[in-house]
């Protein structure tokens, strides 16, 4: 891990190490993730097959996961994991309904104006296979978008080998709400959910995880539908001070650092004492990892330790890096909480894991990551709503603004849209009014 004191490296050293840009999608990838997408556009449910062959399950020979096959897999989860994948989409399907809002109107000086607040119609979401097997990701997409009203919601995952969808993502898609699902996977994925094909709808927006490919894919065809976000590796951010835990400091690091080698921690505390003992105390705990050479290569490259002059300090850097996760290991994290202002999640005190944000605390662990904390929001309900504007005006209400409109209007060259304020202005134009006095 890299190890950075402010006092004698300075602010600039300490954010430079903090900085971390979403992923660079070099030109050989975008032409290639380009012809993907063209391919699946011109070839539809044909390149989609020729593709899933090739790179996920050789003697694929259907998309859709047929309902028998879903039943099967359903019927294949234990018990007791079934009760914790239930436990956790209703805590998701609690957290999300409290987001809800409805459309509203109210009346001003000018008229009436309000907005029309709808759900999307449908809603694909992706989810990764590869390394591990993520049911945790159908909830935490499929779940917010039912709750949002979304009327349907389809799912993208790539086959295994032997050209099944594993049990558990059958399960969780069936809890979140998903109509149907698919086998495909990567860029060819994005670009069938994007432009449709024989067997899987087009749809208007596409959220869920994905590697490099996927991630270059909604950055290419961004506008054909829209995307959640383009999120890059995970990544944690500590701030602790000197009476934190150095046993659950390290433990909270290596959550995320054994996702992939890329992922990121890093550790920003006053208390040079507690930033050796958490250095190792990571060193213990990797040894008893079955993902902990995978930790450790995450902590080589991008392991950072930061020992600042205060706590003050700490979460001003917290804020200059905007992670995906932040961890307040403080002792009294409420009180600092008010100086966070950005960070993808939150996790206060010494009791709260970021395994629990991942799986049932009820947020989604679906995360603005690189940065991007600083405009970007966790997936949630209003991720699926869409919004219309509404304004309603009387023939008096325009009258009493329509110099002012028909002044703005000709400062900015526009004479037609001065006249469609004069022509009602006319004594001829009749009074179609949106609504009466007694409305009003």
């Amino acid at each position: 891990m890299r190890w950075i004191e402010l006092e004698t490296d300075g602010w600039e050293a300490a954010c430079a190490a903090l900085r971390r840009p979403l992923p660079e999608l070099d030109d050989d990838l975008l032409r290639t993730v380009a012809e993907i997408a063209q391919r699946v556009r011109r070839d539809g449910d044909l390149a989609l097959l020729e593709l899933g062959r090739r790179f996920d399950a050789p003697g694929l020979n259907s998309l859709k996961v047929d309902p028998e096959e879903w039943e099967a897999g359903i019927a294949a989860v234990e018990e007791t994991l079934r009760r914790a994948l239930e436990r956790a989409a209703c805590a998701i399907r609690s957290f999300h309904e409290a987001q809800l809002r409805t459309s509203w109107m109210c009346f001003a000086d000018h008229g009436l104006v309000g907005q029309i607040i709808r759900p999307l119609a449908r809603v694909g979401v992706y989810v990764p296979g590869g390394r591990a097997v993520y049911p945790s990701s159908v909830l935490m997409c499929g779940v917010p978008a039912s709750v949002a009203g979304v009327e349907e919601v389809v799912l993208c995952t790539p086959a295994s080998r032997d050209g099944t969808v594993h049990p558990t993502v059958l399960y969780a898609a069936k809890l979140a709400g998903v109509r149907a699902i698919y086998k495909v996977g990567g860029a060819q994925a994005v670009a069938a959910m994007a432009y449709g094909t024989e067997t899987i709808p087009r749809v208007d927006k596409i959220v869920g995880p994905g590697n490099v490919y996927v991630c270059a894919a909604k950055r290419l065809l961004w506008g054909v539908a829209d995307m959640d976000m383009i999120a890059g590796p995970s990544e944690v951010c500590v701030v602790a001070d000197e009476k934190a835990n150095p046993v659950l400091v390290a433990a909270d690091m290596l959550t995320q650092a054994e996702h992939d080698p890329d992922c990121a921690a890093y550790l920003l505390t006053p208390s040079k004492e507690l930033a050796s003992r958490v250095r190792e105390e990571i060193g213990v705990q990797l040894q008893s990892m079955s993902r902990g050479p995978i930790a450790a290569e995450a902590l080589e490259k991008q392991g950072v330790c930061i020992v600042t002059r205060n706590l003050d300090e700490a979460v001003r850097l917290a804020n200059e890096c905007a992670p995906e996760h932040l961890a307040l290991h403080v002792e009294e994290p409420m009180a600092w909480l008010g100086k966070v202002r950005n960070a993808g999640a939150v996790m206060l005190g010494a009791y709260t894991p970021q395994t629990a944000g991942d799986y049932l605390a009820g947020p989604s662990h679906t995360l603005p990551t690189s940065g991007t904390a600083r405009f970007w929001s966790p997936l949630n309900v209003d991720t699926f709503l869409k919004k219309t504007s509404l304004v309603a005006m009387t023939r008096e209400q325009l009258s009493a603004v329509a110099a002012d409109l028909e002044l703005l209007a000709e400062v900015e060259g526009f004479q037609g849209h001065a006249r469609a304020v004069q022509v009602r202005m006319d004594d001829g134009a009749g009074d179609t009014a949106p609504f009466t006095e007694g409305q009003e």
